[in-house]
C-alpha cells in the first residue's frame, strides 16, 4: 500500500483523528491508517504497549516474514536488534502526566516506564524473536534510524553479528508534540489543505508535515545469507556520519554538515557522485532545511548533481521524525529494485534556490543502481546510507 500510494503521488496527511485538535495551530498530520496492532499482538498486551511499540512489532514480524526468518534464526546469539525512536512513547508520557497531576502519584500505572522508554522497542523485539545478539536504541532526532541502520551495518561489518533487524518507530501525533512543535513554527499551517502541505523544494513551502510510522529492514552477512537461500534484496555499502555544530534545529546555511555526512559514505562506499543515479533527500519542506540540502548537494556532487534524481517522499509521507530514515532507506532498496523513482508532489512554483530534479509530481521510471538516503536531525545530526544493486 505505501509503495503503490508513493507511486501513484498520494499524500498520506488529513485532518488528525486520534484526538480533537481544534485549538492547535495545525490541525492535520500523517497517521497510519488501517493499523490493527491484534494482527500481531495479543489483546492483552496490546492494550499496555504505547503506538510506538505496536507498530514496531509489526514492522519488525513484516520484516522477519520477508526474510525467511518468521520460524526463527539459525543462531540466536548472532541476531540482534537495533530500533530508534526520537521521542519513544509519547502518548503514554502524556496521559500518564495528566493521570499524576490529576489522581496523584498512587494512580500512575506500573507498565508507565517500560511503556514509554525509547530503547523498549529493541527490547520488546528481542524478546519476541529470541535475539540475544547486539541490542539497543539509537536517539538522534530525526535520523535515529538512519543511525540505527547505519549502526547495524557496522556490527556486522565488525563481526558482531550475522543478522541485524534495524530500523526505527514513531508515534508522535499527540496533543503535546504537536504543540511543540507548532510553537518553535516547524510545522505547516495549511489547515484548509492539508493534502498539498508537504511542499519540498516548492517556492512556497512553510514547514513540515508530522507524522508516524515504522520501518525495520534485516541486514545480514552475505555469506549467510547466501547459505541459507535468502532473497537478497539490494547490497548496503556506505554509511556517513557527521555533526552541524551549528545550531539545535537550523542546519548549517551552507549545507557543510549533510556534505561531510553524503562524502564519507561515498568514501565509505567506494563510489563516486557520479554513480549515484537517486537521493531520497532528507527534504522535510522548511524554509532553511531544503535549501541547505540542495547546495550540499550541489557543492560536493558538481555536474553529477544534475543527473541524478532528489526526490522527497516526506511529500507524501509526511515527517515520521526517528522512524523516517529506515523508511526511506527501504523505499531506496524498492527503488533500486522497481525502476521506478517516487514523484516529489506539490510542486506548484519553482524555487531557483532549490533547482535539482526532484520528479516533480510524478513518478519517473530510471534504472537506479546507487541511491543514498539521507537523514539529518535536530541538534545537526546527519546520516547518510548507500544501497546498491545487489550483483552475484
Amino acid at each position: 500500500d505505501t509503495w503503490s500510494g508513493l507511486i501513484a503521488g498520494r499524500s498520506g496527511a488529513g485532518r488528525i483523528t486520534r484526538f480533537d485538535p481544534s485549538g492547535l495551530d495545525t490541525t492535520f498530520a500523517c497517521e497510519v491508517k488501517g493499523f490493527d496492532g491484534q494482527a500481531y499482538i495479543e489483546r492483552k498486551e496490546a492494550r499496555r504497549y504505547d503506538l510506538f511499540l505496536q507498530y514496531a512489532i509489526a514492522a519488525s514480524q513484516m520484516a522477519m516474514e520477508s526474510a525467511g526468518l518468521a520460524s526463527g534464526v539459525p543462531q540466536p546469539d548472532r541476531a540482534g536488534v537495533l530500533v530508534g525512536s526520537g521521542v519513544g512513547g509519547m502518548q503514554t508520557f502524556e496521559d500518564q502526566a495528566r493521570i499524576f497531576i490529576e489522581k496523584g502519584p498512587s494512580r500512575v500505572s506500573p507498565f508507565f516506564v517500560p511503556m514509554f522508554i525509547s530503547d523498549i522497542a529493541a527490547g520488546i523485539v528481542a524478546i519476541r524473536f529470541g535475539l540475544t545478539g547486539p541490542n539497543y536504541c539509537t536517539v538522534s532526532a530525526c535520523a535515529s534510524s538512519a543511525n540505527a541502520v547505519g549502526q547495524a551495518y557496522r556490527l556486522i561489518q565488525d563481526g558482531d553479528a550475522d543478522i541485524m533487524l534495524a530500523g526505527g518507530s514513531e508515534a508522535a501525533v499527540t496533543p503535546l508534540t504537536v504543540a511543540g512543535f507548532a510553537a518553535m513554527k516547524a510545522l505547516s499551517t495549511r489547515n484548509d489543505d492539508p493534502a498539498t502541505a508537504s511542499r519540498p523544494f516548492d517556492r512556497d513551502r512553510d514547514g513540515f508535515v508530522i507524522a508516524e510510522g515504522s520501518g525495520v529492514v534485516v541486514l545480514e552477512r552475505l555469506e549467510h545469507a547466501e547459505a541459507r537461500g535468502a532473497a537478497i534484496l539490494g547490497e548496503i555499502v556506505g554509511l556517513g556520519m557527521s555533526a552541524d555544530a551549528f545550531h539545535i534545529t537550523q542546519p548549517a546555511p551552507d549545507g557543510a554538515g549533510a556534505r561531510q555526512a553524503m562524502r564519507v559514505c561515498l568514501a565509505n562506499a567506494g563510489l563516486a557522485p557520479a554513480d549515484v543515479q537517486y537521493i531520497n533527500s532528507h527534504g522535510t519542506s522548511t524554509p532553511h532545511g531544503d535549501i541547505a540540502e540542495t547546495r550540499a548537494v550541489k557543492s560536493l556532487f558538481g555536474d553529477a548533481a544534475r543527473t541524478l534524481v532528489m526526490g522527497s517522499t516526506k511529500s507524501m509521507t509526511g515527517h515520521m521524525l526517528g522512524a523516517t530514515g529506515a523508511v526511506e532507506f527501504a523505499i531506496c532498496v524498492l527503488v533500486i529494485q522497481r525502476g521506478i523513482i517516487p514523484p516529489t508532489i506539490n510542486q506548484f512554483t519553482a524555487d531557483p534556490e532549490c533547482d535539482l530534479d526532484c520528479a516533480p509530481n510524478h513518478a519517473v521510471e530510471r534504472r537506479v543502481d546507487v541511491a543514498l538516503s539521507n537523514s539529518f536531525g535536530f541538534g545537526g545530526h546527519n546520516v547518510s546510507l548507500a544501497v546498491k544493486r545487489f550483483q552475484t
